[in-house]
């Protein structure tokens, strides 16, 4: 779609078609015969310890099974862009895709990362299913390019200064690169000092590119750098946010989570308690459920 269109977009010409029904690939080879064309990225915000990295991924997993959903297990090995530099960061991309990999023997789980640098690009697309470009990397041509040309999958999330239609130029980007395997992540928006703002019509505009469009309902509710060195968030209202999403039509929810958020090494404030997070993914389920018999 070129940017005329995409402008046109953000004028009220796209109608909502109650999501795109897309699965990327890495999602859609490993769950042939999930019950629904929707799925989850969800996981800690950064590997802290195997014990409770693999409680959560096994939590994950059985909820995969009870549901017939999708899941992708996500967390960080190495989070480069910390509020202070004293801030845990996690345990590395050795260790920490030794971890991942882990995850994904003992589950079953596809396994999803963010690289920062170009050097990390191809030990991680050696073991990561998906390979994902944080927010504040998304105008990066020559490292955007570099993950592209893995072969992997790539989750692009849309940077919290960009408007929905500025990720057309991002997407092209990847596309130059003969990679087509795209998915985009809504994170919300810049809305002054330590606060963030989510404008559902990102979803069907993004949609209008032809890939899937992800809704992150935890780092939605965010505080960047509301702590002072480090971010704060709400993450009660995290399920709020992500059934709203859900109904505008979003084609998957990420979402961070962890067994005691309070305790958490990373983002705790907007991660959601683990014992929670089947019975929200459930009511996802079934609002999807809804949108899909109005838009057919």
């Amino acid at each position: 779609m070129d940017v005329v269109t995409v402008y046109n977009t953000k004028m009220g010409k796209h109608e909502t078609k109650g999501g795109s029904t897309m699965i990327p690939t890495a999602i859609r080879n490993t769950f042939p015969d999930a019950a629904h064309d929707f799925f989850i990225i969800a996981g800690p915000c950064v590997l802290e310890d195997e014990k409770t990295t693999l409680t959560i991924a096994d939590t994950l997993a059985r909820i995969r099974d009870d549901l017939k959903v999708p899941i992708v297990f996500k967390a960080s090995y190495d989070k480069a862009n910390r509020t202070s530099i004293r801030s845990f960061r996690g345990p590395g991309i050795t260790a920490g895709l030794e971890l991942l990999a882990t995850v994904r023997q003992q589950t079953g789980l596809p396994i999803l990362s963010d690289v920062h640098t170009t050097d990390e690009v191809t030990p991680a697309a050696a073991v990561l299913d998906i390979l994902q470009i944080p927010a504040f990397l998304c105008r990066q041509t020559d490292f955007i390019q570099a993950v592209a040309r893995a072969g992997k999958p790539v989750n692009i999330k849309k940077g919290q200064f960009l408007a929905p239609w500025d990720m057309a130029p991002v997407i092209q980007k990847i596309e130059s690169t003969g990679n087509h395997d795209i998915f985009l992540t809504e994170r919300g928006a810049a809305f002054g000092y330590n606060n963030l703002v989510v404008d559902f019509r990102s979803i069907p505009i993004m949609q209008a590119f032809g890939h899937p469009v992800v809704f992150d309902a935890t780092h939605s509710v965010q505080l960047p750098g509301g702590q002072g060195t480090a971010s704060g968030g709400q993450r009660e209202y995290a399920p709020v946010l992500g059934r709203a999403a859900v109904a505008a039509g979003a084609d998957g929810i990420f979402m961070e989570i962890h067994p005691d958020p309070d305790t958490a090494l990373c983002d705790g404030p907007n991660s959601l308690p683990l014992d929670t997070v089947h019975p929200f993914i459930k009511d996802l389920l079934a609002i999807r459920s809804i949108v899909q018999k109005e838009t057919h």
